[in-house]
């Protein structure tokens, strides 16, 4: 399925470099929660790969990082749009790169502009090397709740219908089952939900131009929206999802996926009926039947 306009993207993604640094303020919150979890994992990653970089961002941010620089080796940048001066100019759809490669690939909020997310985890995890980790952020299904009601809602008052304005986004619900279907040992998804604060919702509109996250749907067939159907859902917006100060909420969903390459020297769940200590050993508690009340 062919949901979004990879070239349009690119040329939105382009548009947004030379600005990018004044609106990369989700691109830094995935960052840091990225570094912050390298710092847990005691292991060393000779080569890495930061995919979908945009202007190195990520990076420097794990760079910067006294818990997880010493142990991080070479870091390749790649992003599909050469406006960012990337290391290596690279589609998420298509990795140029052989297999094995990478002992870490990280990823912050590019990944859910792929029309197959499965594919691309598949390929992420051939360009790893055995035991390598897999580490990528992307928008999850809450994020932009407020402006894709308002803008619905405006349409379908004005023209008696109304087209999806919004890009869809990973439900964190699925994202274990994608790595997983990948081929990626140990998957794990969770999510965080953020509010961003803003005095009038065209700031918002703004601020996704600079970020180059406006839509990029590959199915151009609706109408286009009109000044008038804008300001009305500006309006809705107001109304609706504004704060007694009077300023209005934006929803950020941060989904995260993590995973490593499969390996014989990881460790694998044991079969069940396998256990040798009873539960109750292991906790220092008298063991009761189902039956049996408490105390």
């Amino acid at each position: 399925m062919r949901i979004f306009d990879r070239q349009l993207h690119a040329r939105r993604r382009a548009r947004a470099a030379a600005r990018f640094a004044d609106y990369s303020f989700l691109k830094q919150i995935a960052a840091e929660d990225i570094a912050a979890r390298l710092s847990a994992i005691n292991r060393t990653f000779d080569r890495v790969l930061d995919l979908g970089a945009h202007d190195g961002l990520l990076a420097r941010t794990l760079k910067a990082d006294p818990l997880v620089a010493p142990r991080l080796g070479e870091i390749v940048t790649a992003d599909l749009s050469p406006a960012f001066n990337p290391g290596v100019i690279a589609d998420e759809e298509a990795l140029p790169f052989p297999e094995a490669s990478f002992d870490l690939v990280v990823s912050a909020l590019s990944l859910h502009w792929v029309n197959d997310l499965p594919g691309a985890l598949i390929q992420i995890r051939r360009v790893l090397k055995p035991d390598g980790l897999f580490i990528g952020t992307v928008l999850g299904g809450r994020t932009l709740n407020e402006l894709r009601q308002s803008l619905l809602s405006a349409e379908d008052e004005i023209r008696g219908g109304a087209a999806n304005r919004i890009s869809p986004y990973l439900d964190v619900i699925d994202g274990a089952g994608l790595l997983q279907r990948a081929g990626f040992a140990m998957p794990v998804a969770d999510n965080d939900a953020r509010t961003v604060r803003y005095a009038h919702p065209l700031r918002l509109l703004g601020d996704l131009r600079g970020m180059g996250e406006t839509a990029a749907f590959a199915n151009r067939e609706a109408p286009p929206l009109t000044r008038t159907i804008l300001m009305r859902a500006m309006d809705t917006y107001a109304r609706r999802f504004s704060d007694p100060d009077g300023r209005v909420r934006a929803t950020f969903e941060f989904v995260t996926l993590s995973g490593w390459s499969p390996s014989p020297d990881q460790p694998k769940p044991k079969r069940p009926g396998s256990a040798t200590v009873r539960l109750a050993d292991a906790l220092g508690v008298k063991e009761q039947g189902a039956g049996e009340k408490a105390g």
